[in-house]
């Protein structure tokens, strides 16, 4: 596990007519705050390299599809600094993961088709405080096949 990384259940409500899918409220011990929420598609057998935010928060849900979250720690002053985990969230393991600046990301479409990653993140999207690096470096202990 990384410290400060949260992954939790989330509640689905079913009845004949579709479900309702829970991803966050206000009240909940994790949430950091709201900036924006945005939604982002990947493909079955895509890989979105790593990207890590420095100052927001990402709080991630999978509704639709199936997805593999790698996350990595590169905060030095963390008490599992390095340390990998991969959390897979989707539509049949509906879970909400809380990542804190400075854990890196990076995301596998497992599918079928077109699966979806919403991100309720605490602040407005800002590209300058976004690092990015190829789903390959060596700096992360785990390589992609593309």
């Amino acid at each position: 596990m990384i410290h400060d990384v949260v992954v939790s259940p989330l509640a689905e409500f079913r009845d004949e007519r579709g479900s309702v899918l829970r991803m966050s409220r206000r009240s909940d011990v994790h949430f950091p705050g709201f900036g924006e929420i945005y939604f982002s598609e990947i493909l079955a057998g895509a890989v979105k390299p790593w990207r890590c935010h420095l100052k927001n928060t990402s709080q991630l849900a999978v509704p639709v599809g199936d997805v593999r979250i790698a996350l990595f720690d590169g905060r030095s002053s963390s008490a599992s600094y390095k340390g990998y985990m991969e959390v897979r969230s989707g539509r049949e393991n509906y879970r909400l993961t809380v990542v804190p600046p400075g854990v890196w990301t990076l995301f596998v479409g497992l599918g079928p088709g077109t699966s979806l990653i919403a991100n309720c993140s605490d602040a407005p999207h800002d590209p300058s405080e976004v690092l990015r690096r190829d789903a390959h470096d060596p700096e992360f202990p785990i390589t992609w096949q593309t």
